[in-house]
């Protein structure tokens, strides 16, 4: 009866083994399977941010290059930095319907010339253009704000009179400084542009206008913005050009031009 008691106790013993190592293999290959799911499951989350990184790189917004294609005149017509004229003297190179007198503008080097209410300035001489050519010249807006000035207009007649205030006449440009942001490029056949360009960081600093003119075409430059390049003259157009002072200034405010060039191009 002992020995039968020990055999089952064995035999008991030997089976609760036995489970214990099935259990474990059972238990090794679902740890394994759990693994494997965990890994799947990790690749698809890795796949989503990927093309969530991917989606998120396609929207952004992309940034545009462009470059300062402006090439100023090698041959000089003419030429006008104020230097040789006192401080409070008119200058003798331009003429207009007001006043033409010399200024110095704080923190900027050179001369300038102040710009009368309602003024418009041409070059004394009557300068006959080639057909290809540039003009160049810097504007400083001396204000509290640039909201304070109306807009400075410039820009070609056919002729070089200035028997009285030239306002948006022939081929020009009108600088809005009223309303912060806008310049329009515009003439007499009907072609009118208006285009945003931020003119408040220009109070009480310089702002630098290029102008090309060739045959019917012409482009203009801000600074390094190009604004305009469009077909502009016709062929009968003479071009004389003008710089017209604000018809009104607010609060002290004054405009001012100054190192105005102008040249053609050399035949090749």
């Amino acid at each position: 009866m002992k020995k039968q008691s020990l055999l089952i106790a064995l035999i008991i013993t030997l089976t609760i083994l036995s489970s214990s190592h099935t259990y474990a293999q059972l238990g090794g290959l679902l740890q394994r399977a759990k693994d494997k799911v965990a890994q799947r499951a990790g690749e698809m989350m890795d796949g989503k941010k990927s093309s969530k990184t991917e989606t998120t790189t396609s929207n952004r917004r992309h940034s545009v290059t462009t470059v300062f294609d402006f090439t100023s005149g090698d041959s000089l017509i003419f030429a006008e930095d104020f230097s040789t004229v006192p401080v409070g003297a008119s200058v003798k190179s331009l003429k207009t319907n007001g006043a033409a007198t010399v200024a110095t503008v704080e923190d900027q080097s050179g001369k300038w010339l102040l710009m009368e209410q309602s003024a418009t300035y041409r070059l004394t001489k009557q300068r006959f253009y080639p057909k290809h050519f540039t003009v160049e010249f810097d504007i400083v807006v001396a204000a509290d704000k640039v909201g304070d000035v109306y807009p400075v207009v410039f820009g070609f007649t056919n002729d070089n009179s200035t028997k009285g205030y030239i306002s948006q006449d022939g081929g020009h440009v009108t600088v809005q400084y009223y309303n912060n942001d806008k310049v329009a490029v515009s003439n007499n056949h009907g072609k009118y542009l208006t285009t945003d360009f931020d003119l408040t960081p220009y109070n009480n600093r310089p702002m630098h206008v290029s102008m090309m003119v060739d045959g019917e075409r012409f482009a203009l430059y801000l600074d390094k913005a190009k604004i305009a390049d469009t077909e502009f003259f016709l062929p009968t157009d003479t071009k004389n050009l003008y710089i017209s002072a604000p018809t009104q200034y607010s609060n002290g405010a004054k405009v001012l031009i100054g190192n105005l060039r102008i040249a053609g191009f050399k035949k090749i």
